[in-house]
């Protein structure tokens, strides 16, 4: 057989790498640099709860409504004086787009996708062309309380009730009575969501309701405990007429508002095509995963990016403000979002409009909800599991070979509320072991957990303390020991750092990992070779027993190779082919004695180039399996042959008591 040579660089790969860093609108940035109340240690009261009373008495609006609206605006945190993308503030989430702060934080050099041309015109993105304008308009309410602006904008109390003012004169204008009814007051909240569009309207007063039905209770951003007593009682409103008709190529819960803007298939150069790779899934290669980004970039400029040949594409892209959501590539097709050719071939990309260093400003409440929606049509529809080894972020994309690891994306970041976002997906992240088990799952308070970053908005400079997802590693059970290295990341021996970007030594909620040590309020896991310490403490847990499968070598083998795909044997590989992958191991290994956990056995795969009539790219499809694993904060494969898989009880012993099982 021929020699092979290495592959050229692909146009997706080129586009990605093509990709630059943009100066975003100074008025849509907000830094997250505003010190909060409610650290740890800092009290916790109920003085909010009592303004939802207050309000709601004084406005003739029931609580429930009035607390059920804030919630979906804001799940009652108060952010004061930063506004969102928008220009709301506060827990009712009151719009005052004047009133927007300008500041923008310093940008370090991360690896975000941008367009290259200015914003294009207002409704480009194939949204609804009408809005309604927010009803929540903060300098209208302030007005009907005799309020300054200001106060609103600072003040929680006045802020809520500015709210409370605001859906009892809208009520009033339906010409419909301020009734103690919960039930009366639907279209008040259809009305306050700020849209014209029916589907979004409605969806928006859908979910107020089912807050109210169901109840809700957390701990705010500034400590304040809020609850709100389930009402099942409450009877559901009939929905409202359908607006104008979908377009036909939109993949869509029929319930959301969706829209269509198509990314382009044309040739950029000799014998190549982009922007995204015509398929024909889930016939001829699985579905598998769904990647979670976020746009660093405002929307308007990635709507211009997707509408370019030469760029990188995504499936769909997710507005902030009210979660609208527009396709851009059908399913069946393979978009360029992932930076991993494999990866890009078996999932769906969806962009989330948003800077992972802003996310009081960008991750809004009605974004995860039309995103968990989308999702779990998506997974119901093509059989994804709905695990953190299948919905997984971008900065969890497994690295197809060893020098793309330090040019892989780091979004949606550790300000992302995976917590969150699977309780919305219906499958919550929860103990399913004792506190023994052989395997953790990450899942720290997020509204608590606030561990320290830096570079929200100047380099170097820590960011205000917020809540997270992620969960620092160190190489003892010591606050004071070094941060674990990532060689990969790092390739040069640089420490690992606290920046908001530096993946080095995190892991994230819902990820799971062997256990390879317990010592007091420290646990250790097996990561990226070593272990890898994270505290743990009782009264505070940041991880939960799980149980399920690991890998680990085979009895008589020092290491295995880690990879960043799942290639076919060479000998799957037509002969005509000139340019094929080779196998390229990434710089871990997986030595005896390790155990990482996994949850899916996958076949080598390959698909082709795009062809120059738009049809089809044929997939190389191979006969050996590999095991995904979790390895670190990405996610790897090794080679099925090289391991046995290990199972874990539902309650384990010490470390080391799961057995072996034969190979599946």
């Amino acid at each position: 057989m021929n020699k092979r040579v290495a592959p050229r660089v692909s146009s997706a790969v080129r586009a990605h790498r093509r990709i630059i860093c943009v100066t975003a609108s100074a008025a849509l940035l907000v830094p997250l640099l505003i010190d909060r109340s409610g650290e740890a240690g800092a009290p916790a009261d109920q003085h909010l709860q009592d303004d939802f009373r207050t309000a709601a008495d004084e406005y003739h609006v029931p609580r429930s409504v009035l607390m059920g609206v804030s919630y979906l605006q804001s799940r009652w945190d108060s952010h004061p004086g930063v506004p969102s993308v928008v220009g709301g503030y506060g827990p009712m989430h009151l719009v005052d787009a004047r009133g927007l702060q300008t500041q923008q934080p310093d940008r370090p050099a991360a690896r975000p996708r941008t367009a290259t041309a200015p914003p294009p015109a207002a409704r480009r993105d194939g949204s609804p062309a009408g809005s309604a304008g927010p009803p929540a308009d903060l300098r209208r309410a302030a007005g009907l309380i005799g309020l300054p602006t200001a106060q609103l904008r600072t003040d929680e109390a006045a802020n809520i009730r500015g709210g409370a003012a605001l859906l009892a004169a809208t009520q009033r204008q339906l010409g419909k009575p301020l009734s103690a009814n919960p039930a009366d007051w639907w279209e008040a909240v259809a009305r306050f969501s700020g849209t014209s569009d029916r589907a979004s309207a409605t969806v928006y007063a859908d979910d107020v309701f089912d807050v109210i039905r169901r109840g809700a209770h957390r701990t705010t951003d500034a400590g304040q405990r809020v609850g709100l007593a389930a009402s099942p009682r409450v009877r559901r409103h009939p929905p409202l007429p359908q607006g104008p008709q979908r377009p036909k190529e939109v993949e869509c819960p029929a319930e959301l508002s969706c829209s269509w803007l198509s990314a382009p298939y044309a040739e950029i150069d000799d014998d190549s095509y982009g922007n995204h790779q015509p398929a024909d899934r889930p016939k001829d290669q699985r579905i598998e995963y769904i990647v979670i980004h976020d746009t660093e970039a405002p929307l308007t400029s990635m709507l211009q990016t997707i509408q370019d040949p030469e760029e990188a594409s995504w499936h769909y892209s997710i507005r902030s403000s009210d979660g609208h959501i527009t396709q851009h590539v059908k399913i069946k097709d393979a978009a360029w979002h992932s930076g991993s050719q494999f990866v890009n071939a078996r999932s769906i990309g969806i962009e989330h409009e948003g800077f992972l260093r802003q996310p009081d400003a960008w991750y809004t409440e009605q974004m995860y909800r039309s995103s968990a929606r989308l999702v779990k049509y998506l997974a119901k529809k093509y059989g994804v599991p709905l695990d953190r080894q299948h919905v997984f972020g971008h900065d969890n994309v497994p690295a197809p070979t060893e020098d793309s690891i330090p040019d892989m994306h780091d979004d949606p970041g550790p300000f992302w509320d995976w917590r969150h976002y699977f309780d919305l997906l219906g499958a919550p992240l929860r103990a399913t072991a004792g506190p023994d088990s052989d395997i953790v799952m990450i899942l720290p308070d997020y509204a608590q957990h606030k561990p320290l970053y830096t570079g929200c908005a100047k380099t170097g400079v820590p960011c205000a303390p917020h809540g997270s997802s992620a969960v620092r590693l160190h190489t003892e059970p010591n606050d004071n020991a070094p941060l674990i290295q990532d060689p990969g990341r790092h390739p040069d021996g640089e420490d690992s750092t606290v920046d908001v970007n530096d993946l080095g030594s995190r892991v994230s909620a819902g990820q799971t990992f062997a256990v390879a040590e317990r010592g007091g309020d420290w646990t250790a896991i097996w990561y990226q070779g070593r272990k890898a310490w994270f505290k743990n403490p009782k009264e505070r847990p940041t991880a939960v027993g799980a149980r399920g499968s690991m890998v680990t070598p085979k009895e008589g083998m020092r290491e295995v190779e880690v990879f960043g795909r799942a290639l076919p044997e060479e000998d799957a590989f037509p002969e005509e082919m000139d340019e094929m992958p080779e196998p390229s191991p990434l710089p871990y290994t997986l030595r005896a004695g390790q155990r990482y956990v996994t949850r899916s056995r996958v076949l080598g795969s390959y698909l082709e180039k795009p062809s120059s009539d738009g049809s089809p790219s044929p997939v190389v499809q191979g006969e050996e399996a590999y095991y995904e694993i979790q390895l670190g904060h990405r996610l790897a494969y090794v080679r099925a042959a090289d391991v046995d898989v290990v199972s874990t009880p539902a309650a384990a012993g010490p470390p080391g008591h799961a057995a072996r099982t034969p190979l599946r």
